[in-house]
C-alpha cells in the first residue's frame, strides 16, 4: 500500500519512534519561526542552552504581533529580537515587513520541509506542501538547537475536494464548513491532508487560508499537495528552485475520509464565541454591524485585498461601520499600492493599518461596547478583540466587505456579479526588510531592556502532591482564558511576574491572589483544555504561581506539551463525571506521584474535603515522564549537560 502525503514527509524526517498513530515520534526540523509575542521567551530559553548558533537550515524571527510602541517595552523587545538574531544566526523580519505566516509563505516555506513555529497558525505553510506545526517556545528553542521535535504520531484525515468554488464562495467557507462538521476539537491528534480533483481549482493563497484555520480544529497540522499551482506560485515569488512535486500515492490509506463538494458551498459565518458556531450567512443576514476588520494571517494576501478593493471601488463604507484593513505583508501592501487597489480602499473610507496582526491579537481597534464586529480572522473567543462584550463573527473577505458596504450582515450573493481577481504572475520580491543571518555573530552584543526578566523555573517533581483546588472550569477553556493577550499585556511577554497578576482573570479575577495565598495548588478543566494559541505563557505563568497539576477531561495538544515542558503535571479524568464531584476550595492529594509515573502504576486523587477518591490517567510518553520528574525540560537538559 502506498503512502499518503503526511507519511511521506514524516518518513523523510523521522528521528525516532514509528509511525503508529498515538505513539511519540521525534521529527527533524528544517525551519523554525517565532513572532514577537512568543519569541522573546523562546530566545531567552535558547540562550539558556548555551549554544553559539542555531542548528536548523533556516530560523526566522518575526516582529509582527506587538507593533504598538506606546512606551519603551515593545521597542526594547524588538531590539532584543534583532540583536539575538544577529548573534545566533537567524533571519530577522523587521516590524512592518508583515505577519510571520504570510511572509513565511511568500519567502521561505517550501514543499516537503518541516517547519516548527512558536505560533499555533504555523500550519499556514501547508498551503505550499510544507508540514508546519505550532508548538510552545521551549520546543522551538530546543529544535533550533538541532534536537528533534517530539509529538504523538497523528492520524491522517483526508479531506477529498471535488468541484470548484461558486462565485462569492471563498476558501474561508471551506474551512468553516469543516469546522461546522468537526467542531474545534474534531482535529485533535490528526493532520488534515487535502486531496481530490478540487485541489487544482484552489490557488496557494486560498490553500493557505484553509491550512491556517486547521489550528481551530485542534489539528496538529494541515497540508496540501505540491503541484503545478504550487510551482507557479513559487515561480512568481522568484523561488521556483524551492519547488518539487509532492503528493500522496494513488493507493494511499487514511484514517478517515471527508468529502466536500466545493461547488455546493455558500458563504458561511462563525457566530460568537467559537470558530465552529457556523451557519450560512443568509440565515442571519440583516444583523446590524458596527465594525468590519479584514486581514490577519488568514485573509490578508494580495488577492484577498484586491477582491475587497474591487467590491468597494466607487462606494463608501456605511456610516455606521468602521472598516479596518490589515495587509499581511509589505509585499501585499506595496502591490495593492501600485495596482491602485489601495487608493480604492482609502477612497471608500477604509482605515489602513500597518502590515501586522493588529486587531486579530487584540492590538488596537477594539470594538465599541456590545458592538457586532465581522472579521476575516481565525478566532472569535470572548474578549480577544479587546472588548469583553463584543460580538465577533468570522467570515470570508467577501462577506466582510459586503457588511462594510451595507451596514448589516449581508450574503454577498445579493450584491450581483462577483469580482474576478487573478493571482499575480509575478510578485514584488523586495526583501529589504529581512535582515539575513551574519556569517559570524560571536561578537554581537545582545541588548536586553529592563522589562526582560529572568526565566522562572521550578524544582524536580516531589513524591506527594497536595494543594487546594484553586479553580474548576468547563469545556473549551482557551489560552486566552488562562493568560490574555492584547495591548495591555503583550508588552509584558518577557515579564512573568507582571503577567502573573492576570492569570485566569477572564474566568475568575481573584485567582492570582488566591493562588499566592494558598502557595499554589491544582486547577481543573473540562474537554479540550488549553485550546487556541501556542503561547507557553499559559503554562509558564501558572507554574510561577505554584500550580502543580492540571486535571481535565481532555487537553489540547500544544498546551499539554507546554504544561509538561514547565513541569506541571497534566492528568486526565478516567471518568469525566468525576468533574462534577469536585468544587473550588477542595483539598486534593496525590501520593506516590514520582513512583507511579516511573513505574506505570495507577494514579488516584484523594479529595480530602469530600472524602472521595478519583482515578486519573496520563497520556505522557516515557520522555515526557522524564521531563516532568525533572521539573521541566530546561531542568532536564541542564542535568544532562552537567552529567
Amino acid at each position: 500500500m502506498g503512502l499518503n502525503l503526511v507519511h511521506k514527509i514524516v518518513r523523510d524526517h523521522l528521528a525516532s519512534g514509528d509511525m503508529t498513530p498515538g505513539s511519540e515520534i521525534g521529527l527533524r526540523i528544517d525551519q523554525t519561526l517565532t513572532q514577537d509575542s512568543t519569541g522573546t521567551m523562546t530566545y531567552l530559553q535558547f540562550e539558556a542552552l548555551g549554544l553559539p548558533r542555531v542548528r536548523v537550515e533556516q530560523a526566522v524571527a518575526y516582529a509582527d504581533h506587538n507593533m504598538l510602541q506606546a512606551d519603551f517595552r515593545n521597542a526594547d523587545d524588538h531590539r532584543y529580537l534583532q540583536t539575538v538574531a544577529a548573534r545566533y544566526g537567524l533571519y530577522f523580519s523587521r516590524p512592518g515587513n508583515g505577519i510571520c505566516h504570510q511572509v513565511h509563505l511568500e519567502r521561505f516555506a517550501a514543499p516537503g520541509k518541516t517547519l516548527l513555529g512558536a505560533d499555533s497558525h504555523t500550519p499556514t505553510a501547508g498551503g505550499v506542501g510544507a508540514l508546519g506545526i505550532g508548538a510552545g517556545g521551549l520546543d522551538v528553542a530546543v529544535a533550533m538547537a538541532g534536537e528533534p521535535f517530539y509529538v504523538p504520531m497523528p492520524r491522517v484525515v483526508l479531506v477529498r475536494l471535488t468541484g470548484a468554488l461558486a462565485p462569492w464562495a471563498s476558501a474561508k467557507d471551506v474551512i468553516l464548513e469543516l469546522l461546522r462538521r468537526l467542531t474545534v476539537k474534531g482535529g485533535v491528534g490528526s493532520v488534515i491532508e487535502y486531496g481530490g480533483p478540487g485541489v487544482a481549482s484552489l490557488t496557494v493563497p486560498q490553500r493557505a487560508t484553509i491550512t491556517n484555520m486547521g489550528a481551530e480544529l485542534g489539528a496538529t497540522s494541515s497540508v496540501f499537495p505540491s503541484d503545478e499551482v504550487t510551482r507557479r506560485f513559487l515561480a512568481a515569488q522568484g523561488r521556483e528552485g524551492d519547488w518539487r512535486p509532492l503528493a500522496a500515492d494513488p493507493d494511499a490509506a487514511y484514517d478517515m475520509v471527508i468529502d466536500i463538494d466545493l461547488a455546493a458551498l455558500e458563504p458561511l459565518v462563525a457566530q460568537p464565541h467559537s470558530p465552529d458556531a457556523v451557519v450560512p450567512v443568509r440565515e442571519i443576514a440583516g444583523l446590524p454591524v458596527q465594525q468590519v476588520c479584514i486581514g490577519s494571517c488568514t485573509n490578508s494576501s494580495v488577492v484577498d485585498l484586491e477582491i475587497v478593493a474591487a467590491m468597494l471601488r466607487g462606494k463608501t463604507v456605511h456610516p455606521g461601520v468602521s472598516l479596518t484593513i490589515s495587509p499581511g505583508s509589505k509585499q501585499a501592501l506595496e502591490m495593492i499600492a501600485r495596482s491602485g487597489a489601495l487608493a480604492d480602499l482609502i477612497a471608500a473610507g477604509a482605515r489602513i493599518l500597518e502590515a501586522g496582526c493588529g486587531p486579530c491579537i487584540g492590538m488596537g481597534q477594539a470594538p465599541a461596547s456590545g458592538a457586532v464586529s465581522v472579521r476575516s480572522f481565525n478566532r472569535n473567543f470572548v474578549g480577544r478583540s479587546g472588548t469583553a462584550d463584543a460580538q465577533v463573527y468570522l467570515a470570508g473577505p467577501e462577506t466582510c466587505a459586503a457588511a462594510a458596504i451595507m451596514g448589516v450582515l449581508t450574503d454577498p450573493r445579493d450584491l450581483g456579479a462577483a469580482p474576478t481577481v487573478s493571482v499575480p504572475e509575478a510578485y514584488i520580491t523586495n526583501d529589504n526588510m529581512i535582515i539575513p543571518p551574519r556569517a559570524d555573530g560571536a561578537h554581537v552584543a545582545v541588548v536586553r531592556g529592563p522589562n526582560i526578566k529572568p526565566l522562572p523555573t521550578r524544582g524536580p517533581l516531589v513524591e506527594d502532591l497536595e494543594g487546594e483546588l484553586l479553580l474548576v472550569m468547563g469545556d473549551n477553556i482557551t489560552t486566552d482564558h488562562i493568560i490574555p493577550s492584547g495591548a495591555d499585556l503583550l508588552p509584558f511577554r518577557s515579564n512573568v511576574p507582571v503577567l502573573s497578576a492576570h492569570v485566569f482573570e477572564r474566568v475568575d479575577a481573584t485567582f492570582p491572589a488566591r493562588a499566592r495565598e494558598a502557595g499554589g495548588g491544582i486547577v481543573m478543566g473540562g474537554e479540550n483544555y488549553g485550546q487556541g494559541s501556542s503561547r507557553e505563557h499559559a503554562a509558564l505563568v501558572p507554574m510561577y504561581l505554584g500550580v502543580q497539576a492540571v486535571i481535565a477531561k481532555s487537553f489540547a495538544r500544544i498546551h499539554q506539551a507546554n504544561l509538561v515542558n514547565v513541569g506541571i503535571l497534566p492528568l486526565v479524568l478516567a471518568d469525566p463525571a468525576d468533574h462534577a464531584r469536585c468544587q473550588q476550595g477542595d483539598r486534593l492529594r496525590i501520593t506516590g506521584v514520582r513512583r507511579a509515573l516511573q513505574e506505570g502504576a495507577p494514579l488516584t486523587v484523594e479529595n480530602l474535603t469530600r472524602g472521595i477518591r478519583i482515578v486519573v490517567r496520563h497520556d505522557l510518553s516515557p520522555r515526557q515522564i522524564e521531563v516532568i520528574v525533572a521539573g521541566g525540560l530546561l531542568n532536564l537538559i541542564r542535568a544532562r549537560a552537567n552529567a
